[in-house]
C-alpha cells in the first residue's frame, strides 16, 4: 500500500473529476510545478494507485434506457464451475459488470437494455439459459449519483 499525503489526495480527487487533466493543469490546481506533478503522477501509477483511465459513456444517449442489477444464485445441482459461468455471462454484450459476491446471491450483474421489454427478452433468452443459473432477482436502476470515492 502506498503512503498518500494531502497533495497526492488532491491530485487523485482532481483526476477522478477529470482524468484528461495534464500534469501542468494538475500542478496548477495543487500548487505544484508541472515536473513535480508529473513525478507524483508517475509514482501513483507505478504503485498501482492509478490503474488506467476510463471513458464514461452516456447509456441513455446511446439508446440503452434501462439499467438492471441482477442477483444470480447458482443452482447447486448443476455442478457448473464458477469459471464456466463467468465465461458464459461475460460473453453477453449487455452485461457490463460481473461481480462474484458473498450473501444471498453468488453473482451480481450490471446489465443495460434498450427498455424493459428488451431486458425481458435478454433475461429469458440469455441469462436464464446460462449454465448453472438458478434463482434470479432484478433491481431496476432509477437514478445514479457518482461519488468520488474514499479520498
Amino acid at each position: 500500500m502506498i503512503e498518500l499525503d494531502d497533495i497526492d489526495r488532491q491530485l487523485l480527487r482532481a483526476l477522478v473529476r477529470d482524468a484528461t487533466l495534464s500534469a501542468g493543469a494538475l500542478g496548477r490546481r495543487c500548487g505544484l510545478s508541472q515536473p513535480a506533478a508529473w513525478r507524483r503522477l508517475r509514482r501513483l501509477r507505478d504503485s498501482g494507485a492509478i490503474n488506467g483511465r476510463q471513458l464514461v459513456l452516456d447509456r441513455a444517449a446511446l439508446g440503452f434506457g434501462v439499467t438492471v442489477f441482477l442477483g444470480i444464485k447458482l443452482d447447486r445441482k448443476s455442478h457448473v464451475s464458477l469459471e464456466d459461468f463467468e465465461r458464459a455471462v461475460s460473453a453477453i454484450p449487455e452485461v457490463q459488470l460481473v461481480e462474484h459476491v458473498l450473501g444471498r446471491f453468488d453473482y451480481r450483474l450490471r446489465i443495460v437494455a434498450r427498455d424493459l421489454a428488451d431486458f425481458e427478452r435478454l433475461l429469458r433468452r440469455r441469462i436464464m439459459t446460462l449454465p448453472g443459473a438458478g434463482e434470479v432477482e432484478a433491481n431496476v436502476l432509477l437514478s445514479e449519483e457518482r461519488l468520488p470515492g474514499p479520498l
